[in-house]
Parts: C-alpha cells; structure tokens; sequence
C-alpha cells in the first residue's frame, strides 16, 4: 500500500515557493497596497489578453462581487496538454505556457509567477475550465489545492470552451482589499485600445441595486486611443500611424523571432508632452528600449526635415528632444517573443534591440508623412521653434533665479520665506500658505527647529497655459522654487529639494481650492519627482471651533460638527465658528489644529494613473473651454458645498 502521507523534497520545495510569495509579497505584486491589489487582477486579466494575442480569445469579463472576491472569465481555451497541469500552472512559480516556446508567440508574463502568485496572496481561489466537453473545476487556499481537478458538470451544447478565475485578496498580507472601480476602468480602458479588437466588460456587483458596468470595444486600436487622449486638445494634424513586423535573425532558423512594432502619435496646440509605452499589451509607465527608440526617431525625421526644407538653417542648432516632444501625444506598442522586464511588476522594458526595430518603422511612416504633407510638417516644424524658443528664455530666466533674483536672498519681498533651523531635509517640512496673515499666524505658531513658512501673495500662475519662461517671470512661482531648491526644466533635481515634507496649507474656502489646484497644476507638471516620491502633502485645517463651558473641540467635517455638538451637551447653547481663513486662528489654534505633527492631519498627494491625471489637469485647468464646461453641467448637480 502507498505512504500517502509521504514528505518528500519535491513537497518541501513547493510549501517555499507559495510561503515566500506570502511572505515578501513586494517581489511579486510590488507591495501590500492599492496598487498591488489591483496588481492581482491585472496578472489574471493578462493572462486571457496572452489568449486574446494567440488568437485563441474576444472576450474578456471582469466582475466585482459583493463579498470583496473578483472573477476574470474569458472565452479562450489556454494551452494546457492535459487539464491535470491546471493545477501545476495555478500552484508552481515558473509554470505555465510561456516557457515552452509554443503556447504563446507573445505573452504579457515573464516569470511564470503571476496567477500562482494571486493564488497564494488569495484567501481562496476557484479555477474553472469549460473544455472537452467538460466542466473542470479545482480550488485552492492560500495557495493550496484543496483536491484534486474534477470534473463538475457538461458543456452544454454550442457553450464556447473558457477559462474563470475567481479570487478573495487575502486581508491578513493585503493592506487594501477593496477595488476602486474607476482606477480598473482606466487600465481595462487602455487594455482594449491596445489588444484593439477584444471585448473588455467590467461590471462591479457591490453597487446596488443595478451594478455598475462598462464595456470597451476599439477596432482602431492605438489610433483611437491617441484620438481619445487628444479630444479636448486641438490637434494640428491626423495621427500618423504604423504597423511593422521586424524580423531578427532572418538567417538562422533556431534564433529567428519576430518583434511587432506599433507606433502613432498627433501633435496639438497643447505645451504638454503625453507619451505611453506597451510592451505585450502591459504599461511600462517607466518607459524603456521602445519609448528611447520612437522619440529618438521623432527628433531626428523633424531635424532632417527641417534642414532639407530650409526650415532651419545652417547657423541654427537641432531642435533638441524637449523641443520635439512639447505637444507632442505619442503610444508605441510592442509584441515581443521575450520580452526582459527591470522586475515582474514590468514598469520597464529592457530589450535593447527593440529601440532601433521602434525607431526604423517611427522614422519610415513620419519622414514619409512630412515629405506629403507639408503643409503639416510646417505646424510641426513652427510648433517646436517656438518651444525651442521659449526654451532658450526659460534658460535665461533659470539664470537669473540662480544669481540671486530669489525670494532667499531678498529683503523687499513681503512672502518672506521664514526658514528652519534643521538641515536634514529628511527632518524639515515647508508649509506652502496663502496669504500674509495666514503666514503671519503659520509662522508664530510653527516649531522654527524644523517647520519652514512660505506666504505666497495672492494667486500664482495657472502653469497648464503658460510656457516655462513666462512661468519664471512670476514672483511667487520664482519663490517657490529657490524656496524648494530643486531648480526646475533641464535643472531639476531632486536630490537638492530642501524639504522632505512639502505641504501646501491654504483657506478653507473657494479662493483656497483655486489656489491648491494651482500650486497642484505646477507640481505636476514641472516637478513630478516631488509627487512620485511621495512628498507633497496637503494640510486639512479644521472647518469649525465648538466651545461649550470651556471646552473646545475643532471638527474636520460637517459630519464631526454634528456629533460633537450632540456630544457637548445642549445644541443650543454650544458656540460655532466657521474657519473660512486661517488667518482667523490665532497662532496657537493653528499648531494645535494643523501643524502639530502628533495631532494633525495630512492628505498625501500621489499619482495613482498618470494618464488619466493627465487628461483632468488638461481638462480643467488647458486653454480650451467646451471640455471643462460640459464636465461642470455634467457634475453640478454632485456639489455638496457651494461657496458663493
């Protein structure tokens, strides 16, 4: 009779490879937070888009259910010999059909370690599988199976053959475990774009009573989604579009592959840069060999074209590749066979190769498509002239902020900067405040050893409209940046930014909201490092002072107003007073409230997808007026406090 309870190697090394994912999650899923909860998902729903690229797949169905699990079913029939390797491909990192060179041509995975992953990170999972006639079923917990794959039911006749995954994020490692739905709409929205002709459906079942449910369908692909990023911007011209295979040693049968490039790209009347970059149909926000290949290609067919057509002349220098990127909105999309990821959360493609397959086929259709239209190329060439212009001012304007024309060496300016005394910028914090009597009181009631104060004198410039070098002309934008110490454009750096804790502490009305969004507007746009990093902050003063008998409490909220009010005693007799300025606190109210750092509290400002922060700071903050118009008609109805 077999020792059914034996404990063999084998064994001992399958328990570490599920136990180590649980135990450092964060070389797997990138971490415990938002992100990595969504990560899950991502890494199934890649899974069926590797089906949807084989051919094998047209229909992707994603589902938020109630109790906090999400299902992914897709239509495909993935390459397993025998339905017993589902739980191989489920259980074992380094599993699964992209190893063996005939599964898939291309694949979004790399390490063989993305569903299994989920698995173990799951606090349980249903695979189900409709094929050969059957329905195949397996569960797991924690990562482990919990019997053998079995046959639960037939196929019904004409049901398609299919693939359903279904998961409950384990809460005990995951600091987050529930989906936020427009952040999945985003990232399902870009899927279908790329892996253009596939039927993406979301439909989240917590909302009730009808769920909410989108679904994405583009036959144009990357076309569509570089006219979809540009529909509140003018465009000066149609997208110029390619699609090449380019073949790598076309000479050897045994290292011959194939690497499909896919370029488009507009440019508008916009001063921003919009660029994204695909490696097999995933995000490489980092960018990498195929975003280097498609902008070196840009820069030079304008170059090239510029001098043959008298454009530029012989005294005149290259435009350089800010110059070529301002306005520019720009996808490349590639299908490598294996493509190296800097880590299995694949922020980054490292495949050297695919920067001169991407640059070849940019530099073919664009010198081409400048050669038939002139007309165009000369917008082109006329709207990175004036960019190379406005470049060479914002130097000269740099210059003179790096002379001494800064708010640190001044003693005329009234927004003084009242610095700390600390040194480390890992221990010092620069509140950014509106107004001098805000700034008065910000800096009275400050801890001076390691809380810096800066008064920013009424409204700074909206950044979104405005070139770097008009942007430098403004004094407080001007004050701001000696302040930080970071430089800005071509001097940026991060490692000279003084102050680890940047907060932005303005009024708690109307004019402090324009404010914020237009200190929010400059750093996204012109020190994006200070945000990714996580430095920014934003200071939430107290809405309300309660005093009933002496005793005092401050509310955050109308929803704090009215149960403290309930809570001190007669409602009638408990005094109010609505902070609309923070220059109505004296200094003491101020640090107790919003600037001591065991009491108060602070919103961090982070970019959970850039894309769509993107399209918001154009839409409400760009020179065009239709788009920002029907976004408030659409809203108006959802304000909850009008400051009129």
């Amino acid at each position: 009779m077999a020792d059914t309870g034996s404990y063999t190697e084998k064994d001992i090394q399958y328990l570490e490879g599920m136990e180590h994912v649980r135990r450092r999650p964060g070389m797997y899923v990138g971490g415990t937070d938002i992100r990595a909860l969504h990560h899950l998902v991502y890494e199934v729903v890649d899974n069926s888009i590797d089906e949807a690229l084989a051919g094998r797949c047209d229909t992707i169905e994603v589902v938020l259910h109630e109790d906090g699990a999400v299902s992914v079913t897709d239509n495909g029939e993935h390459p397993t010999e025998k339905i017993s390797t589902l739980e191989l491909v489920m259980t074992r990192l380094g599993a699964g059909g992209k190893f063996d060179g005939g599964g898939y041509k291309v694949s979004g995975g790399l390490h063989g370690v993305g569903v299994s992953a989920v698995n173990a990170l799951s606090k349980w999972m249903r695979a189900t599988v409709w094929r050969d006639g059957k329905v195949w079923q397996q569960e797991y917990r924690m990562g482990r199976p919990q019997g053998p794959v079995k046959a639960v039911g037939k196929m019904k006749k004409g049901e398609p053959t299919g693939t359903e995954i279904t998961f409950l994020p384990d809460d005990t490692i995951l600091q987050e475990t529930s989906f936020h739905y427009p952040t999945l709409v985003q990232r399902f929205r870009e899927m279908a774009f790329v892996a253009r002709g596939v039927w993406i459906t979301l439909r989240d079942e917590r909302v009730k009573p009808i769920p909410q449910e989108m679904t994405f369908y583009f036959e144009g692909g990357i076309r569509s989604f570089v006219r979809y990023l540009n529909r509140n911007r003018k465009a000066l011209h149609p997208v110029v579009y390619a699609e090449r295979d380019i073949v790598f040693n076309e000479d050897d049968p045994k290292k011959r592959y194939v690497v499909g490039v896919e370029v488009a790209f507009q440019y508008t009347n916009a001063s921003t840069t919009t660029e994204l970059a695909f490696a097999n149909t995933i995000n490489t926000p980092d960018g990498g060999s195929h975003l280097t290949g498609m902008r070196t290609s840009i820069t030079r067919v304008i170059n090239n074209y510029a001098r043959k057509a008298g454009l530029l002349k012989d005294r005149d220098p290259n435009f350089s590749g800010n110059d070529t990127l301002e306005g520019l909105t720009a996808i490349v999309s590639i299908k490598h066979p294996e493509p190296q990821f800097e880590s299995q959360t694949k922020v980054k493609l490292m495949n050297p190769e695919v920067s001169g397959a991407v640059s070849s086929v940019a530099a073919e259709v664009f010198a081409e498509y400048l050669e038939l239209n002139p007309r165009d190329a000369r917008r082109i060439v006329d709207k990175c002239m004036t960019a190379m212009r406005a470049r060479d001012a914002a130097k000269k304007a740099r210059e003179l902020v790096r002379r001494g024309t800064s708010l640190l060496e001044s003693t005329t300016l009234p927004g003084k900067l009242a610095d700390c005394s600390e040194r480390d910028p890992a221990r010092s914090e620069l509140y950014i405040v509106e107004g001098d009597s805000a700034g008065g009181s910000a800096k009275q009631g400050r801890d001076r050893h390691f809380q810096a104060v800066l008064p920013l004198r009424g409204k700074i410039l909206n950044t979104e409209r405005a070139r770097l070098n008009k942007i430098l002309d403004n004094n407080e934008v001007k004050a701001l940046i000696s302040a930080l110490g970071t430089g800005i454009g071509d001097d940026f750096t991060l490692d000279n930014l003084r102050y680890r804790r940047v907060i932005i502490m303005t009024d708690a009305d109307v004019d402090g909201a324009h404010i914020r969004t237009l200190l929010l507007t400059f750093f996204f746009r012109y020190m994006t490092p200070i945000i990714q990093n996580g430095y920014l902050y934003i200071a939430q003063p107290p809405l309300y002072r309660l005093e009933y008998r002496k005793k005092i409490r401050y509310a955050y909220s109308e929803e704090e107003r009215e149960k403290f009010t309930r809570e001190m005693g007669d409602p009638d007799k408990v005094s109010v007073q609505r902070y609309k300025g923070l220059g109505e606190m004296n200094p003491e109210q101020l640090w107790e409230t919003t600037m001591d750092p065991t009491t108060r509290t602070l919103l961090q400002v982070t970019i959970e997808d850039a894309t769509e922060a993107d399209r918001v700071f154009d839409m409400l903050m760009g020179s065009s007026v239709p788009p920002r118009r029907r976004f408030i008609l659409t809203h108006a109805k959802s304000v909850r406090n009008l400051d009129v």
